[in-house]
């Protein structure tokens, strides 16, 4: 998997005296359950959700619907531009997808997060900021890059966590895979690069699958950091070429 570059309450106690302490009992209830709402309602901060099932924390390449099966995993948006397009030409062909999205695109895009969740695809943490050097940075640094991630497509997608964590660049380190796995996102690689962000021409980029597939199921595009129209054609003419190869789409097994 070589490295690709693109453009990641309070409680309030009342203590009653012996006299009214029934009365009081009851208020502190009731105040308690208001002052969880506010500080509850704003936000749907994913620290406060419930505990997550901790996954493998080696990198999985591997398809759910097996050798041949295929994964399309799509990074770096949402994009306002790019991203609907992926939708409709995946939506016209059947396809589930991964996409792997940076915290501040998700942040300001969560209208298009919560449409990729509604129509059937899963959620992959890609950092906040897309830093590929960040297996050079210190451990509070993937910390933070990581966590703050999930929380904001948590966030965005109204509550629906990543289930699986991509480095950006590939800029895995074991303590980053480790982290990920503990809040249930499994570590998810790639099998063939398409290059597309280098923009080598919608022809170059079929070629690269077509030439690269044997090399295993999850494919690598993105709907962001840039003009996208030649991953749009590609995908256009590679979903049915892949269906006419008796290949299934499906997702990375975790």
């Amino acid at each position: 998997m070589a490295r690709h570059g693109s453009g990641r309450g309070w409680y309030g106690k009342i203590v009653g005296a012996a006299v009214g302490v029934t009365l009081l009992a009851t208020g502190a209830s009731l105040w308690t359950a208001q002052a969880d709402a506010v500080h509850s309602a704003p936000r749907a901060d994913a620290s406060a959700a419930p505990a997550v099932k901790p996954v493998a924390e080696t990198i999985v390449h591997a398809s759910d619907q097996g050798a041949r099966g295929v994964n399309i995993t799509v990074d770096d948006g949402p994009d306002p531009r790019w991203t609907p397009q992926v939708l409709d030409l995946l939506r016209e062909f059947g396809v589930k997808a991964t996409f792997c999205m940076t915290g501040t695109q998700a942040r300001t895009y969560p209208d298009l997060v919560k449409k990729v969740v509604a129509a059937g695809h899963r959620l992959c943490d890609h950092s906040v900021s897309h830093d590929t050097a960040m297996d050079k940075k210190s451990e509070a640094y993937q910390s933070r890059e990581i966590l703050d991630a999930e929380r904001m497509i948590t966030e965005a997608s109204g509550g629906v966590r990543p289930m699986y964590y991509r480095a950006p660049g590939g800029a895995f380190t074991p303590y980053s895979r480790k982290l990920a796995a503990s809040h249930g996102m499994r570590p998810l690689g790639w099998n063939v690069d398409t290059k597309d962000f280098e923009r080598p021409g919608t022809d170059a980029i079929v070629a690269t699958v077509e030439r690269e597939l044997s090399n295993g199921p999850t494919l690598l595009f993105h709907d962001a950091g840039g003009d996208r129209s030649e991953t749009v054609e590609a995908l256009r003419r590679l979903l049915p070429w892949l269906k006419d190869q008796g290949y299934a789409f499906g997702f990375p097994v975790r």
